[in-house]
């Protein structure tokens, strides 16, 4: 089921796709009626991708679980009221806390405004999001994805997108992770205008539910 938070481009993207790619043909047919979805808030995508560093889906899940019964309604003001025991007490590293507090601080003076994005490139918005202290390339991609829902973005460094692609384009398995890595780019480049599209069907096939940032 659609929502406001889909993308408007979804069906033709997908039609596109699978015209030319047989692999995400037989995905886009196996996961019909799922699509990108997103918090639809740009503070929460955000801070829910940097809970989501480098630890595994479930323990991300627990964390912001946790961390919205902390703060119900999880704002720039609301995050900055928990004090950093509180913050480290629902599971956050201390380094962590000092992500989410300096991006809290950023959305609260006005340093990040997510309403100029729409005027803004995905290269603009990515280099303000990774001035941000612990905001990487795979954070920001998770934003321009999850939030702005930009049709074009490939998370090169997302280990499940390069495990699940080496495992539906059979890629040999001795290779290292630049290589595969590599491979990821040169497939990515066959999909654009829709690479968020393909990256987020091969996610799709990874997860037993839709993961939303």
């Amino acid at each position: 089921m659609k929502d406001r938070y889909t993308p408007p481009y979804w069906d033709d993207a997908c039609r596109d796709l699978a015209r030319r790619d047989e692999v995400l043909a037989q995905l886009i047919e196996k996961h019909q009626g799922d699509q990108l979805r997103g918090s639809g808030d740009a503070f929460q995508t955000l801070l829910n991708a940097v809970v989501g560093q480098q630890i595994s889906v479930a323990a991300a899940q627990s964390i912001w679980g946790r961390l919205k019964l902390a703060a119900p309604e999880i704002s720039p003001s609301t995050v900055l009221e928990l004090g950093p025991d509180e913050l480290r007490a629902i599971g956050l590293s201390r380094q962590k806390v000092l992500y989410i507090q300096g991006i809290a601080r950023a959305f609260s003076t006005g340093d990040v405004t997510p309403r100029l994005w729409q005027n803004m490139s995905d290269e603009e918005i990515h280099a303000q999001l990774c001035s941000l202290y612990g905001v990487g390339p795979w954070t920001a991609d998770m934003t321009l994805i999850f939030f702005l829902h930009r049709p074009n973005i490939l998370p090169l460094g997302d280990i499940g997108l390069i495990h699940g692609a080496a495992r539906l384009y059979n890629w040999d398995s001795s290779l290292s992770r630049r290589e595969e890595t590599a491979l990821l780019k040169d497939l990515g480049e066959t999909w654009h205008p829709w690479r968020t599209v393909a990256t987020w069907y091969i996610w799709r096939d990874i997860d037993a539910e839709p993961v939303i940032y």
